[in-house]
Order: structure tokens, then sequence, then C-alpha cells
């Protein structure tokens, strides 16, 4: 079905992929970032290289009721969301008692208030017309917690969760919901996140376009989760069989830089 999506965290990284994937197969695209240059860049180009309908929206989905105002937009020029991708997170890295108590909580509000209210304003139309597609990015971090990024891997635990629980709930309806699991991936999340240098992401990342079009080809199938790569199934296994104090500590050793 050819349709419209709203893709969030567009302006680079997993979302810029994302967006070219949407675009490629003839779907419209409802771009949101913060910066709105480069989604504007961006919508230029899908425009001029797919011939859909590009729209820039600049939202900060860490400001109370940024969601809502977004959806209200969206509802004011006359769109209407086929499928939905909650790509726009963020981490930190340090002891959490170091931590900034602010940048702590957006990052709870992107990461998770974020997915749950777009979710939530979007999902019963979808159920109502019988056809949707819904992709959340978590991370193969919500499998353990996560010393150093503790608030972080605490985050996507709630994603993979709420996305499994959500995709079972959905059965029957004609939607769909798809959490992507990637590891360490060459965006520009971990320069951000202080963690670049770390151990994790000196073991090698991946090419964010090979995650984007895993996590694409999920949703579009339907299927509940998708773990990219071998080597993050096999970690993603070795965590239900290991004991807790050595995943501690092995996820110490990685995410400090």
């Amino acid at each position: 079905m050819k349709g419209t999506a709203l893709i969030t965290g567009a302006s680079s990284g997993l979302g810029h992929d994302y967006a070219s994937l949407f675009a490629a197969d003839g779907h419209d695209v409802i771009l949101v970032a913060r910066r709105l240059d480069r989604l504007e860049t961006l919508a230029g180009e899908l425009r001029a290289q797919h011939g859909v309908d590009a729209r820039a929206l600049p939202a900060d989905l860490a400001r109370e009721g940024a969601a809502t105002e977004l959806v209200g937009e969206i509802e004011r020029l006359g769109l209407r969301v086929d499928f939905l991708v909650n790509n726009a997170g963020f981490g930190t890295t340090g002891a959490f008692a170091d931590s900034d108590r602010t940048g702590q909580l957006d990052m709870i509000r992107v990461n998770v208030g974020s997915v749950v209210e777009l979710t939530h304003l979007l999902l019963p139309a979808m159920v109502e017309r019988g056809r949707g597609r819904i992709l959340n990015v978590g991370s193969t971090a919500g499998f353990q917690p996560g010393p150093f990024m503790a608030t972080y891997y605490a985050t996507k635990a709630f994603v993979n969760s709420f996305t499994e629980a959500l995709a079972w709930e959905l059965a029957g309806t004609g939607v769909t919901a798809t959490v992507s699991c990637p590891g360490a991936t060459a965006t520009e999340f971990g320069g951000k996140a202080g963690n670049g240098d770390s151990l994790l992401f000196r073991l090698g990342a991946a090419d964010s376009r090979v995650v984007a079009r895993e996590g694409y080809r999920a949703m579009m199938s339907g299927t509940r989760m998708v773990v990219h790569g071998i080597t993050n199934k096999v970690a993603v296994q070795s965590v239900r069989l290991s004991p807790r104090a050595a995943i501690l500590a092995i996820a110490s050793r990685l995410n400090r830089s």
C-alpha cells in the first residue's frame, strides 16, 4: 500500500535512511526533528529524486506537549499517517549520580514518552481503517542493564517490551508493530552520547543503511522484532543464559569511554 510515513529523528542517521527508503518506494513522508535546515534539505532531495510529497515539521520531542502539537499540525495540514517510525532518541554516558538531571529526564521523554504519545495519538485511526504499520527503534541495549548508560538502557528495555506487547494486542486488526533492535551503529549517536571511543564502538559499528533496510523490511512484513547482525543475535541469546553479574560487568566495560 502507498501512504504517508511519519519519521521522527529524520535529520540524520537511521531516520534519514528510513525516510529515503519510504520515498524510494513511492510513499510520502513527514520528517520530524529539531533541525529544520536539515529536514528541509532532505525533503527537497526526496521530492526531486522520487517525486513524493515530503514535509519538514520541526519539533523538540523532549518538550512537554510537543507530540500532541505535532499531530495537531499534521491534522491541520490534512495529512493521514499510515506508517509511524518512532526513531528519535539519544543517550548519555557516565555515572548516573554525576549526570545532569534535566538531560536524564529529557532522555526519558524522547526515548519513551514520545513513543507512547505518538503511538497512542495515531494508532486508533490506523485500527479503524484496518491498516497501518508502526516501527519503534529499540536496541540490543534493551535486553540487559547498562552501567554508565543506565537510563538509556532502561528506556530501550521499555521500547522493546512495549512494542512486543503492542504487536500481540494488534493481531488481526490489520495494523502491526515492529521493534528494530540494532547494536552499535555508525550514526551521530556515539559522538553525542560521549561513548564514540568506547570499546562497544571500537569493536565495530554497523552501517546505518543496512540496519534501516532490515528494519524497514521487517516492518513491512509485520515481523514483531528484528535483531540486526549475527553478533548481536548471539549476544542477545547469551544474555538469557549468563549470570547477571557477568552481564553487568561486560556492559560496564563496553560503555566506558
